[in-house]
């Protein structure tokens, strides 16, 4: 009987301590508003250092067909290279330090490696690409991750305890960045035209652009600035291209 009731106890210590640790270290997962707001500290860190090397460099002549692409090359090859530096080797990035959460491996629960950080952070722009329905995915998933999450087998989880209030205020803050983010969002594929008609404006403001440079070359020789479009035709050169450029931007009516 003794022997019976000593195996039951190591039976039930045994069941005990498989469930219990379990229990206790199961991680609570960060919320989609916390994330949010720990995402736009980061990308104004990117922007940050964007501005420190454009300020330590100076300005940077480049002819202007590549102006848009060091634009965007400056500010997302630091954005790139933070994200993937403070995301793995139990680093951490200074938004999600601030908001109190930490990313990890899903299933060991260990911090990510290099190269695992760096296929979530570009997954970010997958995210974005699909007309962010990859972001969206944290809002229907029980541990809020996002479609980079689950490419590269993280998630993001609290990394200290929040007061009530510090949680309300994140919660709050994360909600109404969300909303003003969604309806920019929203206003800017939706309601800003189609296609064509932002091509149109983006073309006639280029255009624009142009008459001015030729009235200030107007005034620096002549005085005074003109609205004889004439006038500016002679002065780019080219009369007969710039009429035509003129008329095709600035006469069309569905513009």
């Amino acid at each position: 009987m003794t022997e019976q009731n000593s195996i039951t106890n190591i039976m039930e210590e045994n069941v005990s301590a498989a469930v219990q640790p379990e229990g206790e270290n199961t991680p609570k997962f960060a919320g989609v508003s916390e994330r949010f707001v720990a995402f736009l500290i980061d990308c104004g860190v990117a922007i940050g250092l964007y501005a420190l090397v454009l300020w330590i460099c100076g300005p940077i002549e480049v002819s202007k067909s590549y102006v848009y692409f060091w634009l965007i090359a400056g500010i997302n090859i630091p954005f790139i290279l933070y994200m993937t530096l403070f995301s793995s080797g139990g680093r951490n990035t200074l938004g999600k330090k601030l908001v109190g959460i930490y990313v990890e491996d899903r299933k060991t629960r260990k911090p990510l490696g290099l190269f695992r950080a760096f296929v979530r952070t570009l997954a970010y722009y997958l995210s974005a690409i699909l007309l962010m329905c990859g972001f969206l995915l944290a809002f229907i998933d029980g541990k809020h991750r996002a479609l980079h999450d689950f490419l590269s087998g993280s998630v993001v989880v609290e990394s200290r305890h929040k007061t009530w209030w510090e949680q309300t205020a994140l919660t709050v803050t994360g909600v109404l960045m969300m909303v003003i983010f969604g309806g920019g969002l929203y206003f800017r594929i939706f309601s800003a035209g189609s296609l064509e008609q932002r091509l149109l404006i983006s073309r006639a403001e280029d255009h624009l652009k142009k008459i001015g440079y030729l009235e200030t070359i107007h005034h620096k020789h002549y005085g005074y600035y003109t609205n004889d479009l004439l006038r500016l035709s002679i002065i780019s050169g080219d009369p007969v291209q710039f009429q035509r450029d003129t008329h095709a931007v600035l006469s069309r009516k569905d513009f």
